[in-house]
């Protein structure tokens, strides 16, 4: 089932936990201005769901539904999270294939002891310690086939941002009064 039109875009950006894709995210969100909805995996698993991240779980089908229902809506779409390659890839390959306008994907690529020390500035930082991102902690976990550009941990936020916008075309694209 085909979904979005040939102008919306969407943005897929995965990464280790603390690899910076909600800042990144949210940055692009806020440059690009009104129309692009932010269709996050921690919230929608964590918050909305309360749920383990596993193979199978409801907060799969509910990213992608999110993500379908906001394109179909005329949004541009930034789905953010961990999103392991052995849960989330075949969903992520339908939704890639289906969207009828440009998608484009990102993966950050943080080293484990830059992970640690930007957890450690984070609000959520006394919730987890070091041994449950260790064993969060997957290296370039890339999506198959190539699809992904990966961004190592040397890119600024405003120059990962700025990457992002350029090359999905989001900077020359006008913000929507929805």
């Amino acid at each position: 089932m085909r979904v979005g039109t040939a102008e919306t875009r969407l943005v897929l950006l995965r990464g280790n936990s603390a690899s910076g894709k909600s800042s990144v995210a949210a940055a692009v969100r806020q440059r690009f201005g009104r129309g692009l909805a932010l269709v996050g995996q921690d919230n929608l698993r964590r918050i909305v769901l309360r749920e383990h991240d596993r193979p199978g779980g409801a907060n799969i089908g509910l990213i992608d539904t999110v993500a379908r229902y906001a394109l179909d809506a005329g949004y541009h779409v930034v789905v953010e999270g961990i999103l392991y390659a052995e849960h989330y890839a075949p969903m992520l390959q339908r939704l890639r294939e289906e969207h009828r306008g440009p998608t484009h994907c990102y993966y950050l690529d943080i080293p484990f002891r830059e992970t640690l020390r930007r957890h450690a500035t984070k609000p959520q930082a006394d919730e987890y310690g070091e041994a449950e991102l260790s064993a969060w902690y997957r290296p370039l976990d890339l999506l198959p086939g190539g699809v992904e550009s990966v961004i190592g941990a040397g890119s600024t936020l405003a120059g990962t941002t700025d990457r992002i916008m350029a090359e999905t075309g989001l900077d020359r694209l006008p913000a929507r009064d929805h």
